[in-house]
């Protein structure tokens, strides 16, 4: 018994928590590659682990043993089904936080709830037929096969196994789970004939243990909640502005597994006088850092510093609550349902209320001054000096929120956040004798116009340059003929200044906040010669439904922050590109990123589309406001490489050995990561 007690907790926690990035990276594509993909994600699990404490709460409770093996059965089913089905994508922009939700509850609710029952549930089972307290080192137990499956993931699943590959093995795995669980289930009914109902145990309960108070019940519910904002607002801050890829959704959530394990296995391991230490200094590190708005952070140590808040952050919320944990086993499962109905909370303040709420980003400074009040709360009978400490702390955070709400205001004329991300429209005299106008997505600028003579409000700038990839393409692509140009990613319509009269140009654009913005607040558009048309919702899908295009060139600029989308960048996708080319038509990539270097992907794609890659590097040009730039020129179009300004730029995207060709099914941005 001990060991199928062990066992099933170790099984159904590894397969909770690898099936979490399997069905966000299956789910990224049809939601143009967001990094708010994952934030959604993330809430919905929280509030799937909460229905399942709801139901762990209730069958301990109760003796339906029928119900909890249909129950498991039928998940077994849907698990089978859901590894061998194909996601369609549908209307996936249109309502993206209800897509996510209703395509992960059909694909895996079910498995995902018999999952998540499994800890508390045998905890209690286990008090029930053995006698004593609850073993709480089962909940540590659970952690650490969470923690096993998050780092397996990107380190030897994602790299080596396509995605439908790794459905059919956790299909299999949960096969296993649900066999294991029958058997568990069917062993305890035998073992006690009416386990949900024990007055005797009950009785000695109330006798020798006391109960909870309202305070600690209030405080299972706060400090989880903490934790969850500080797991959800760091994660959504690295996936928007490095990579959305599961690497960087798992490093955090590993981070916060292990605080939980630590704080249930190993409670005495780091006093609380350390922790609060640690949690202030970087409390006031990386909020003086978030000060500075437009900053980026070198990769590494951006991820660094988080990750190090994070874990002292969550530690300290997650040792106070197991501080507060029950005596009562009868009430150990009420301890878990609210401390998954404060992690539900949580992230749902995060990934659901905030972007509703504040046209700014202020996920993290909020989550600080959180942090520092439940802190102060928690710590109030220590005594003056905790009081006064963690009171100047709160101070500082709410000082902090208002400077970084000072500091989103400056020179911002327009400031829009929605699911795609957080767009701000600011206004300078940047440029000598004229105004400048910069959209901006989290610390990328994706667009820059200067508003004095005619000349310069038409001047193509930032990553736009006449000397960019994007501007030989457009230059020399076609003569002095009309030009039929297809535009991945909006942003300022920086491109449409290339355009002449008799020209086409169509961009493509996921993000319904965009438009308005190119329409009404910068003028490349309006004073574009070309006939411009701008078409919402997700490329790739569009491009699918539309007859093919016959672009002479076909620039794909579709980040979002700096994350990139990946569904853009497989062999389908080239396909498809290929599909609405003209002959000798161009495809140009932008691969300027601080993070990542996708040269060496595209020259694999193409080489896969028997085609010429040429990699295109432009200097800044403070005059022009151009920025340097990179771009990957795709081409079978030999007269168009042999122009002297194209050729100028001879050398092909370096291979990186070991990096193997992007599909539909697989792909990994962990080889070409700028660490």
């Amino acid at each position: 018994m001990r060991f199928l007690f062990g066992a099933a907790v170790f099984l159904a926690s590894f397969l909770l928590f690898l099936v979490e990035p399997i069905a966000g990276k299956e789910l990224l594509p049809f939601l143009g590659g967001s990094a708010a993909v994952w934030i959604t994600c993330l809430v919905f699990f929280q509030t799937a682990l909460l229905c399942g404490y709801v139901y762990a709460h209730w069958l301990a409770r109760r003796s339906q043993w029928t119900l909890h093996l249909a129950l498991l059965g039928a998940a077994a089913v849907s698990a089978i089904f859901w590894a061998h089905r194909t996601l369609e994508s549908g209307a996936q922009s249109e309502h993206p936080v209800t897509a996510i939700f209703s395509a992960l509850s059909i694909s895996i609710g079910l498995p995902f709830l018999m999952l998540s029952t499994t800890s508390p549930l045998l905890q209690v089972w286990w008090a029930r037929l053995r006698g004593g307290a609850i073993p709480y080192r089962l909940y540590a137990l659970s952690n650490l096969a969470s923690l096993l499956a998050l780092a397996l993931y990107p380190a030897l699943i994602e790299p080596h196994l396509a995605l439908r590959t790794q459905r059919i093995a956790w299909a299999a795995g949960f096969a296993c789970f649900a066999l294991l669980g029958a058997a568990l289930t069917w062993k305890t009914r035998a073992a006690a004939q009416d386990i949900a109902s024990q007055p005797a145990l009950d009785a000695v309960e109330e006798r020798n243990a006391p109960a909870a108070p309202l305070y600690h019940k209030l405080l299972w519910v706060l400090l989880p909640m903490g934790a969850a904002m500080q797991l959800s607002a760091v994660t959504s801050y690295l996936t928007a502005n490095v990579a959305a890829i599961p690497l960087l959704w798992i490093l955090p959530l590993g981070v916060y597994l292990l605080t939980l394990i630590l704080a249930f296995q190993f409670p005495r391991l780091l006093p609380r006088g350390i922790v609060s230490r640690f949690l202030i200094v970087m409390l006031g590190g990386l909020g003086y850092m978030l000060i500075n708005i437009d900053t980026a952070l070198p990769m590494s140590v951006a991820i660094g510093f988080f990750l190090v808040e994070v874990f002292f952050a969550c530690l300290f919320c997650h040792s106070e609550a197991y501080g507060l944990r029950p005596a009562r086993a009868s009430e150990s499962t009420l301890f878990y349902l609210l401390f998954a109905a404060g992690g539900a909370l949580g992230s749902s303040l995060i990934g659901l209320a905030a972007p509703l709420i504040f046209s700014f980003n202020y996920d993290i400074t909020l989550t600080f001054l959180v942090t520092a009040l439940l802190a102060l709360l928690v710590t109030w009978r220590a005594g003056w000096s905790q009081r006064l400490l963690w009171s100047v702390a709160a101070v500082l955070m709410g000082v902090l929120v208002f400077l970084v709400h000072r500091a989103s205001e400056r020179d911002t004329i327009l400031s829009v956040r929605n699911f795609y991300g957080c767009l701000r429209v600011k206004q300078d005299h940047g440029y000598p004798g004229a105004t400048r106008r910069v959209l901006s997505n989290g610390t990328i600028e994706h667009g820059t116009q200067i508003f004095g003579t005619d000349l310069l409000r038409k001047m193509p700038t930032t990553y736009y340059g006449e000397d960019s990839g994007a501007g030989l393409a457009l230059r020399f692509c076609c003569g002095q003929g009309p030009r039929n140009i297809g535009v991945i990613g909006l942003g300022a319509g920086t491109l449409a200044a290339y355009g002449r009269p008799g020209d086409r140009i169509r961009f493509y654009e996921i993000n319904p906040a965009v438009q308005p913005i190119a329409a009404n607040l910068f003028t490349y558009i309006r004073d574009s010669g070309a006939r411009v048309d701008v078409v919402e919702g997700d490329a790739r899908a569009s491009l699918t439904h539309e007859e093919p295009q016959r672009f002479e060139v076909l620039v794909v600029d579709a980040f979002s922050g700096d994350a990139i989308p990946l569904h853009l960048l497989t062999t389908e996708a080239v396909a498809l590109y290929q599909t609405h080319l003209a002959p000798d038509g161009i495809l140009a990539f932008h691969i300027s990123n601080q993070h990542v270097n996708l040269g060496p992907a595209i020259a694999l794609l193409a080489k896969a589309a028997h085609m010429t890659a040429r990699i295109v590097s432009s200097p800044s040009n403070d005059e022009r406001g151009e920025f340097s730039a990179t771009w990957v020129l795709v081409s079978n179009n030999q007269a168009f490489f042999a122009q002297p300004e194209v050729a100028a730029h001879p050398s092909a995207p370096k291979e990186l050995p070991g990096l193997r060709l992007w599909t539909d099914d697989f792909s990994s941005l962990v080889p070409v990561l700028r660490w």
